[in-house]
């Protein structure tokens, strides 16, 4: 039995100030408990939360009504020690995504009507780099993609989180009402400026003098989130259960938690520094660190492991062939293109990330790290990638995640057993391999001409391109063994 510390939920109801997209577990298991935090701290109950779902199951939304919207979050130090800590500061849970019968928006107006409250200060979106409809390479509105089209063509019946936010603005505004903030905590590079340039495009498609008063008179603060949530298993339940909780909301993560936000909230926002966030005036020199060394590193693992049967971080890093490939990523291809401020020490944070991704408590799937990769790469890899070539500098681990990639996107394992390749991009994928699969060279040369996924400046580095071919030769005639001794082979 590991030594476990219990913290209760503060006892009081609070009142609702802030607005959650996205109620997955990563929502659950960071800001939740940064404000859960707060208010036990604190004793303010004014900020609590209203969480909606957009386009997940309708289930997680009715079970949290089912149980007051109490939940347990577990906080593994290890697998011998953890923090149970329940989480009281959801005051609302709603669904306006489709449902079993394929009805869209049960909740809608209701979370229209919470947005569009004066009491409402701060919107935060988790809903992945997807849920913006940019194009990732160039940030560009996908104003073609069916979801997008539908807002624009019935803007006030929004499904996507950019047509939310422009009805509910629209609302203030025709109101008299001052805007709410809105704060994206996903993993993209200047993700504030991203959530302000989909909410303007897609507002400006409705109404001019809308995009205007949004884009001059609302705040779009970027932030910084980490932490690792494993999505749950049944083997997590069952933990739980063996520590005295039977919570089907329960949500497992580690006891790292970091949240850096840049200090721009015209209509205030709780006092949470001393509860360990970070408030500063530039969050991008931590954004881009944590994107290319973590977020990156996990990349690596979850497009090298699979198709050889490694399903989690915790076991690809048990490995000394792959942790040494995480180590030589970071320090030689990430950490020299980031400039962070005096005092941050990259080569520390390297090492504390390869000690978290071998917790040995988390079983951390690669293929769900694996999903969405067109929309995450060109953050994590491909932007630094770049910048290394134009600077004369190779990229070869990079070059062998991209072929891992390219070989992950078949959808089949080296034992020929197949699994769900879940991107926004996989029919395009399949097309690729249908026609291109017998021919390596055609196939790395047809993935690199994906102008919103590769920059063209990258596809066109010749030398890059054949270090992407090599590697993938490597990848499918020799498996990951020899791919990863011919890489090491290249650094003697």
């Amino acid at each position: 039995m590991p030594d476990v510390t219990r913290i209760p939920k503060h006892k009081a109801h609070g009142h609702i100030a802030m607005v959650h997209l996205g109620l997955g577990a990563f929502h659950r298991a960071q800001q939740a408990v940064y404000l859960e935090r707060y208010r036990q701290r604190t004793g303010d109950t004014h900020w609590g939360l209203s969480s909606a779902n957009l386009r997940s199951s309708i289930d997680l939304v009715d079970d949290l009504r089912t149980a007051g919207y109490g939940y347990h979050v577990a906080e593994y130090a290890d697998s011998e020690t953890v923090t149970l800590r329940e989480i009281g500061v959801i005051e609302e849970a709603l669904f306006t995504g489709r449902d079993a019968k394929g009805y869209w928006g049960r909740d809608l107006e209701a979370l229209l009507l919470r947005l569009a409250s004066p009491e409402t200060r701060i919107v935060t979106l988790t809903v992945t780099e997807k849920g913006y409809f940019l194009n990732p390479a160039s940030g560009e509105l996908l104003v073609d993609d069916p979801m997008i089209a539908a807002d624009i063509a019935t803007p006030t019946q929004p499904r996507t989180a950019p047509g939310i936010l422009v009805e509910a603005l629209a609302r203030r505004r025709e109101a008299g009402l001052p805007p709410f903030t809105v704060l994206s905590c996903d993993n993209m590079p200047d993700n504030g400026k991203r959530t302000r340039n989909a909410v303007i495009l897609l507002a400006k498609r409705r109404d001019a003098a809308l995009g205007e008063w949004i884009e001059c008179e609302v705040a779009f603060p970027c932030s910084m989130v980490d932490r690792i949530v494993p999505a749950m298993t049944e083997a997590d339940f069952k933990r739980l259960e063996a520590l005295g909780v039977d919570d089907p909301n329960a949500v497992v993560s580690e006891s790292f938690i970091q949240w850096v936000i840049e200090d721009d909230f015209p209509q205030g926002c709780p006092d949470w520094a001393a509860d360990g966030v970070e408030m500063v005036a530039d969050v991008a020199p931590f954004e881009i660190m944590k994107l290319r060394m973590l977020n990156g590193s996990h990349s690596l693992l979850a497009y090298l492991g699979p198709p050889e049967g490694i399903e989690t971080v915790f076991e690809a890093v048990s490995r000394d062939d792959l942790r040494k490939l995480l180590r030589r990523y970071m320090r030689e291809e990430a950490a020299p293109t980031l400039a962070m401020p005096e005092g941050v020490d990259i080569a520390a944070y390297a090492d504390s990330l390869l000690a978290r991704f071998a917790n040995d408590s988390l079983r951390h799937r690669l293929h769900q790290i694996a999903m969405d990769g067109s929309q995450k790469l060109p953050q994590r890899w491909l932007q630094g990638t770049l910048a290394r070539r134009e600077s004369g500098l190779a990229a070869p681990c990079t070059a062998l995640g991209l072929a891992a990639w390219i070989r992950y996107t078949a959808g089949r394992d080296r034992q020929g057993q197949s699994y769900t390749v879940d991107d926004p991009l996989a029919p395009r994928f399949a097309e690729l391999h249908a026609r291109h699969g017998q021919a390596p060279g055609a196939l790395v040369t047809a993935f690199l001409a994906m102008d919103d996924v590769v920059p063209p400046a990258l596809a066109a580095d010749a030398a890059f391109a054949d270090a992407v071919l090599t590697a993938y030769r490597s990848l499918t005639e020799q498996g990951l063994d020899g791919a990863l001794e011919a890489l090491a082979g290249s650094s003697e």
